[in-house]
């Protein structure tokens, strides 16, 4: 077996995972470099090559998340676009659909955010494609020639193209990329709609290719120079990269399709969990991924985590949600998220008398008060720190520093509110809970899902301090704290697989579909549509030739006839018949009442055709964490609980035996995070070193 590397980016950690052919896992955590990331990241890698006596040709395989594409949009240091759209159409991006949300409802003077891309950027040809992909009027050549010398004369770096209705005649959008690339130098990117994601919906398709041609730059330099500098090391394994539903790329094809890679990071925590769970005969998940800038909640139902086709980058929300119309809206399939600007490097400060944490951070540089690196400003890190949930001696590569965190909170919390310095701290640690309960709330209860009887499944250096707390607030009986929770992202890299999904918009009720006398012609239609999507697909992973290695999985979107939003229904294997879109009917049926509470059996219609292909990593489990034979007797602590401190006992992880016991109050540490056992809480470790806490005296 290969040797895998794995390597999580985050905001203010950067996360190294080796697994080698033994079966050996070695782990480093360390701060991630905002200038360079690939400076942080490679300092880890180095770490685990050494720590592990790996050689780094040795090395077989390389997995990659990254924040990069969400930075870019976010931070708008994207490259110069162009974009190009249907005559009439022009000001569609700078019309946009914007929602006034939160205290900007009640703003005077409140100013309309500015469009992705400016008018002086944008551009409109002569052409029309009817609904029904039929020509109305031909793309006008020499308007187009003149358009695309007008953009030369600009300098951009990409130019995206989104023509109406080009998701069923992608003839105007091929033949405008190839003039407007004729006039542009050789190598620029000129992206059109109907191969980025060729569905219905004018303004969500042309925000995603208008992102697709802004990042796609920055990313392909970004891999060309990490594949430069593991090069440099001696690392000539293929760089995979972790895309937004939940697999895999090969790094080219991530970065032509850098829009894919959007949620790259926290996606990876998600399909984490849901192999802890699956390995434990747990199926209803929720995960919880607590890092140092946001905390992350995703749900996974059936062992299965859930996808969206449509979310929104940035923007302004409420508990955890992001209100549509808020920022920009992507149309891809995603791991559905929510996430809270609360992480362990979220800044507590006092707004007119009122203590508020977050959403600004401290992130790496310079950190939270207690790294010693140059922070003054308290965090939820420095809280937990003076309340005894974390170690001084034991948080990665660093020592932290009490007196520093006690001295940030006294001047920025404790004096202002006129409190204690442990009651502060006590606040800004129950603060954080109360706002990354509001990412559980959204992706549980605000869907009418009941958290109770799903399990909280704990990931990244902060959430073992949280998660028990965070699961009491919603009734949850059942936490589980997987072996190296700390770098739990990176750990689920390991087992990520080749994974692309295809879509085309394919629009036909489903009574013509399942109709004796007419499906025939409708039905072969779908089918022929769902081969194309499958070679498509196929092409994507450089396997076009090997299906049977391929998992194929087909889906279709279906909604009531006159709805805007359809519901994603999963195909079954084998053949197109009456009778299959029959059944996904009726499970769309279904899945609406369970959503709106509605019993409806209205005419519906098919939407879309979707394709997902995987190819299946060949990664191997990894293995228990073998307990530490010098790991000495349990020590004890005072901690902050229930308004008192009280000395509690604290285990090392590494000293849990598999069918060894757990019982709360107490503190378990490991390199990489700390986790609290609150009274009434008591686990077991299981035959991976994993913990499952359960509540309850």
């Amino acid at each position: 077996m290969s040797i895998t590397l794995a390597s999580d980016v985050g905001g203010t950690f950067t996360d190294v995972v080796l697994i080698g052919a033994d079966g050996r896992v070695e782990v480093a955590k360390t701060l991630t470099t905002p200038d360079d990331p690939t400076e942080g990241l490679l300092r880890g890698v180095r770490e685990v090559l050494a720590t592990s006596g790996t050689a780094p040709s040795e090395v077989g395989r390389f997995v990659h998340a990254t924040t990069l594409a969400t930075n870019v949009i976010l931070e708008r240091t994207g490259v110069p676009v162009a974009f190009v759209t249907t005559e009439g159409f022009r000001s569609m991006l700078a019309l946009g659909r914007q929602a006034r949300v939160e205290e900007e409802r009640y703003d005077l003077a409140y100013v309309q955010p500015e469009p992705p891309v400016p008018l002086t950027h944008t551009f409109a040809v002569p052409e029309r494609i009817a609904a029904n992909g039929e020509v109305l009027r031909p793309l006008d050549e020499g308007a187009a020639d003149r358009v695309a010398a007008e953009i030369a004369a600009l300098g951009v770096a990409a130019v995206a193209i989104c023509l109406l209705h080009s998701y069923l005649n992608p003839a105007h959008e091929d033949r405008l990329a190839e003039i407007i690339a004729a006039r542009l130098p050789a190598g620029t990117p000129v992206v059109a709609s109907s191969s980025v994601w060729p569905e219905l919906g004018e303004y969500e398709r042309a925000t995603t290719t208008l992102m697709s041609a802004y990042v796609g730059p920055v990313m392909a330099s970004y891999l060309e120079r990490l594949g430069g500098r593991l090069r440099g090391l001696g690392i000539t394994a293929p760089v995979h990269v972790m895309e937004s539903a939940g697999g895999v790329l090969p790094a080219a094809l991530a970065a032509s399709r850098a829009v894919y890679t959007i949620e790259s990071g926290p996606a990876a925590g998600v399909i984490a969990a849901a192999r802890q769970g699956a390995r434990r005969g747990l199926a209803d998940l929720i995960s919880f991924d607590m890092g140092g800038t946001t905390a992350k909640a995703g749900l996974v139902r059936g062992g299965r985590p859930g996808i969206t086709h449509e979310f929104q980058v940035g923007g302004k929300g409420s508990y955890g949600g992001r209100r549509p119309g808020t920022g920009v809206p992507i149309k891809i399939p995603a791991i559905d998220l929510a996430e809270v600007g609360s992480g362990g490097g979220s800044i507590a400060w006092v707004d007119g008398g009122t203590l508020r944490v977050g959403p600004r951070s401290a992130g790496a540089d310079p950190g939270p008060a207690c790294y010693g690196r140059g922070g003054t400003l308290p965090t939820v890190t420095d809280a937990d720190l003076v309340l005894g949930y974390l170690d001084p001696d034991g948080f990665g590569e660093f020592r932290l520093s009490p007196e520093r965190a006690r001295d940030a909170i006294a001047e920025h919390v404790a004096g202002p509110l006129g409190a204690d310095v442990t009651e502060a701290a006590a606040a800004i640690h129950d603060i954080a809970n109360a706002q990354m309960g509001a990412a559980v709330h959204v992706v549980t209860v605000r869907r009418g899902i009941d958290p109770r009887g799903f399990t909280l499944v704990a990931l990244g250096g902060a959430a073992p301090t949280h998660a028990v707390r965070l699961a009491e607030r919603f009734g949850i009986a059942r936490v589980l704290v997987p072996p190296r929770a700390g770098v739990g992202s990176a750990v689920g890299l390991l087992h990520a697989d080749l994974a692309i999904e295809r879509a085309r918009t394919f629009l036909a009720p489903v009574a013509t579909l399942v109709s004796c006398s007419a499906s025939r012609d409708a039905l072969g239609e779908l089918a022929d549509v769902f081969d194309g999507l499958e070679r498509a697909a196929l092409a994507d992973l450089l396997a076009p030739d090997a299906p049977g290695e391929a998992a194929v999985e087909r889906s279709v979107g279906i909604r009531f006839i006159g709805q805007a939003h359809a519901f994603t229904i999963e195909l079954p294997s084998g053949p197109l018949t009456p009778g299959t879109v029959q059944r996904a009917a009726d499970e769309f049926y279904k899945r609406y009442n369970e959503s709106y509470g509605i019993d409806l059996r209205d005419p519906a219609e098919v939407t879309t055709a979707r394709v997902r292909a995987v190819l299946p990593s060949g990664s191997r489990d990894v293995p228990r964490a073998e307990p530490d034979p010098d790991a000495g007797p349990p020590g004890t602590r005072r901690i902050w609980l229930d308004g008192a401190f009280h000395d509690v006992p604290v285990l090392a992880r590494s000293a849990c035996r598999p069918g060894g016991e757990v019982h709360g109050p107490c503190i378990v540490t490991e390199p990489q995070c700390s986790l609290l056992v609150p009274p009434g809480w008591r686990g077991g470790v299981d035959d991976h070193g994993a913990l499952l806490l359960e509540g309850g005296a």
